[in-house]
This record gives structure tokens, sequence and C-alpha cells, in this order.
């Protein structure tokens, strides 16, 4: 679905947005869309994606957009001959930059301390334990009197995470004590950039969500076939779909984002929070959330379900504020979807003789294989995912060890 809305102000209102990744063209697109100046600033070995230009008023290039006080310097130059009216991180790692980049000019918009909630693992756990809401045990990974304390009364295994990657990057599953110890010590002064918790067994659920004025108007729930964690560390296909949403699980997770995104001060805008169901208790807790469109095209996958496109909704919001204008979220679809995306052995792997009619999308990336399948029938889409996960496997599949930080 494609918005259409007018801006009304005496003059384009700027939009900069940070990309240290290939994505949202359709919010730059958007933007262009309404009539506002968008500029870009990204890396510079991202020059040659194939960014929507056409939407584009100016570009900019640097080698490290999160560098500072580089980036404070350079978007302080720009703005001297450019009233910036937004700052937008497209992606998790541009999050903390563009909210320095606030505090710094002054710029309305998501501050330093919510966007720590939105990007430090260790500070959104504290921030939702002080409101009441369940996590699984954890601790910093800063005293050692603590973590002992930890280790003692908390069962192994354990899960060691950086506190401001994404997705599964850097995770470890820790075993024992003995093991734990030899980790913190390798880590040395990078240990306090960590956060230990419990592991707990059970399906891995997400909620993308678009927040409106501190109001959730809009959450889909969708559960991950396998955990992430599982998917990067061992292999194998990664698969996400909608649940149905008269379900039990379904209404419980809306109702406890809606209290994660007040309990953490989400004003507007986009958000991505997992929560796993435990195996052993039923409960739901809190694992992690980010104030951006999810990753592994989940975007694509929300709006086949739903006609909803997150990327547009954001860009419409953020607009709306500019405008001093009430935003409204449109009409909802009803279907269900599901994704798979694999790494391939192919370079461009051969998807065709996949020719069921749900199929409504297929990944175009060299090495990667991947459809999304819509249909009324949330338990035909599982049907269809259990066939495509073991034929996948089969044709396509490919390994490579996970990622223990982003990329330069």
């Amino acid at each position: 679905m494609r918005r259409t809305f007018i801006v009304s102000t005496d003059r384009p209102i700027n939009v900069l947005c940070l990309a240290s990744y290939f994505k949202g063209g359709d919010f730059l697109e958007a933007c262009k869309q309404q009539g506002c100046h968008v500029i870009l600033l990204t890396k510079e070995k991202l020059a040659e994606e194939a960014w929507p230009n056409e939407a584009i008023d100016e570009r900019f290039l640097m080698p490290d957009i999160s560098k500072q006080p580089d980036v404070t310097h350079a978007v302080s130059f720009l703005a001297r001959e450019r009233k910036i009216d937004l700052i937008i991180a497209l992606d998790d790692f541009d999050v903390d930059t563009a909210a320095s980049l606030r505090e710094h000019l002054r710029i309305p918009g998501m501050g330093d301390t919510t966007a720590r909630y939105f990007r430090d693992k260790l500070a959104m756990r504290v921030q939702a334990q002080e409101k009441g809401i369940l996590a699984p045990d954890f601790t910093p990974v800063i005293n050692h009197e603590t973590i002992r304390d930890f280790a003692g009364r908390v069962a192994p295994p354990w899960v060691l995470k950086p506190r401001s990657q994404a997705g599964a990057m850097g995770i470890r599953k820790v075993y024992s004590t003995d093991e734990l110890w030899v980790l913190l010590e390798e880590l040395g002064d990078k240990a306090s950039y960590y956060v230990l918790e419990r592991f707990v067994e059970g399906d891995i659920f997400h909620v993308d969500a678009v927040i409106s004025e501190r109001e959730v108007v809009f959450a889909e729930v969708s559960r991950y076939w396998r955990p992430l964690l599982a998917v990067s560390h061992e292999g194998g296909v990664f698969i996400s779909r909608t649940v149905k949403r008269d379900s039990a699980d379904a209404g419980d997770l809306r109702a406890l984002n809606s209290e994660l995104m007040a309990a953490l001060g989400m004003v507007r805008g986009v958000t991505h929070s997992e929560f796993i169901k435990g195996a052993e208790d039923g409960k739901f807790y809190f694992l992690e959330t980010a104030a951006r469109v999810g990753g592994a095209n989940i975007s694509d996958l929300v709006e086949h379900a739903t006609g909803l496109n997150l990327w547009t909704e954001w860009a419409a919001i953020e607009l709306d504020n500019v405008d001093n204008r009430p935003y409204s979220v449109p009409s909802i679809g009803q279907d269900y979807a599901g994704i798979l995306i694999c790494l391939a052995r192919q370079t461009f792997p051969d998807t065709s003789a996949y020719d069921d009619p749900e199929i409504a999308w297929r990944l175009q990336k060299e090495n990667h294989a991947g459809l999304i399948v819509v249909s009324p029938d949330q338990e035909r889409i599982e049907e269809l995912l259990k066939d495509y996960s073991r034929r996948f496997t089969a044709d396509f599949l490919a390994y490579a060890p996970p990622l223990d930080e982003a990329p330069d």
C-alpha cells in the first residue's frame, strides 16, 4: 500500500536519513513523493547500491557515518546552509548516531536517553524490569561479585549478548561457569559491553508496530520457525509467519508490546520487538526491541499480510508531526503470510519449481533464496512453510559462520 498525503509547510521539509546499510528505499521515496528535500548520508562502500536516486536530492558519503566527532562535524557543516527538520535512522546501527545529532542540533525526535532503551540490551532490560515487564534473569557483565552471584543462583545455560549489536550477531550460549570466565577473560576491556542472561527455551515471537504520539496504532504478531540464534549458529532456513490474530498469544503480545512501548518512552515511529514464550511456564518474556523496521525482509512479510508498508507509514507519521497534523492508520488487510530465506549454494538460485499460487514474492539477491506466501488461511501458510523448509534445505541451503559484529 502506498500512502498519499500532502505537506503544507511553506518550504520543503528537509529530511536527513542515515543509512549504515542499504535499506529504507520506500521511506526515501515516500518523503520525496510528499515534496520533501531528501538528504542521504551513507557509507562510501554503499555508493553503488541501487538507491532510489530519483528520490534523493543530495547524497553525502563518509567512510564511517557513526564515527564521532566526524559525523557531528559533517552534519553541522551541512546544517549551515540547510535547516534540517528531521533526522531519521534507517538502520539499527544509526539509532544512536541520529539521537546524538538531534541532541547536538536541538532537532525534535528521539534523544540519547530514549535511544539507549532501543539500542542497549542492558538498558532496555533494566527499564522494562523497573516497569514490571517480565524478562529472563540477567546481569550486567561489570562487577565480578555480581556475576558470581548470578551464576550461583541461575542455572546454566546462559546467553552472553553484546549490548549494542543487532540480531544474533556476537551472541554466545554458555554452558558452565568455567566457560563463562574464559569468555570474559578473552573479552577483557570489552566485557562491560555485554549482558548475561538466563537461556529460556521456547517459541520466539516478534511484534512489528507503528506508534503515533505514544499510542500503538498498528501491531502485527508473527512467530519464528526456529530461534534466530539457532539459525545463525547452527545453520538452516530463516522462517517467520504471521499468527492468528484472534489467538490468545496474539492478544497477549499486542497488550504486552503496548506496555513495553510506554515503559521505554516511544513517542512515534516504528518498532520491532521480540518476546519468547517459555516452554516450561507458558509465560511471555521480553527479549529485545528496536526503533526501526525489522530486518530479514520482515517488512515485506507484514505488507503482504496486511497491505501496510512500515517504511511508508513511518514517513507519514514523521511528516504529519512536522506539519502538526494527526496521523491516521490506513485500512488493514486480514491475510496471513510466511517468509523463508536462506543462504544459497548457487549464485542465482532458481526458485521456479516453487509454483504454488500462494507465492507472492521472490527474493532477488545473489547467493540467497527467498519466498513469501500469502493466504487468507493461516493453516495453509503453515503447510506451505513446512514443505518449503524441507525443499529449501535440499535445493539451496548453504552455511556461513555467524558474524561476531557488524562488518565495516
